[in-house]
């Protein structure tokens, strides 16, 4: 898991497709931390992204390495976390968030992936499967 998170960290930006009824939803985002053991992102609840896990927990993440040689898929369902500690943490490893969300806000959500396989891609080495 950890790897997973250095790769996200490193692309800087990866994408999350979600499901909105039955059309394909896919937007950027940039964060990724390691808290309690487990992989989170960060959102917030008045976005649509946020209405469309709630509806169907079932995700998938792109990103790909900035040589663009190497890449990175996750499948997996995010839960949501409402904790004020997992929020916290987020927001400390990612303080520019700290201008737009709070812990203590109606609006900050943090997610954290469950039964979730990433691969590792690259034209040059076999995919590499991590589950956690």
């Amino acid at each position: 898991m950890q790897e997973v998170e250095k790769f996200l960290k490193e692309c800087g930006v990866y994408f999350v497709a979600t499901v909105d009824g039955d059309q394909p939803r896919v937007r950027p985002f940039g964060t990724a931390n390691i808290f309690d053991g487990k992989l989170y992102i960060q959102t917030g609840k008045s976005k649509d992204v946020s209405k469309q896990i709630h509806t169907n927990a079932k995700v998938e993440v792109c990103a790909l390495d900035k040589s663009g040689s190497k890449w990175l898929r996750i499948t997996g369902k995010l839960v949501s976390d409402d904790r004020r500690e997992a929020k916290v943490d987020m927001l400390e490893h990612y303080p520019s968030l700290k201008a737009m969300y709070s812990p203590d806000d109606d609006n900050t959500e943090v997610f954290y992936f469950k039964d979730a396989t990433a691969t590792f891609y690259s034209f040059a080495e076999t995919p590499r499967t991590v589950k956690f």
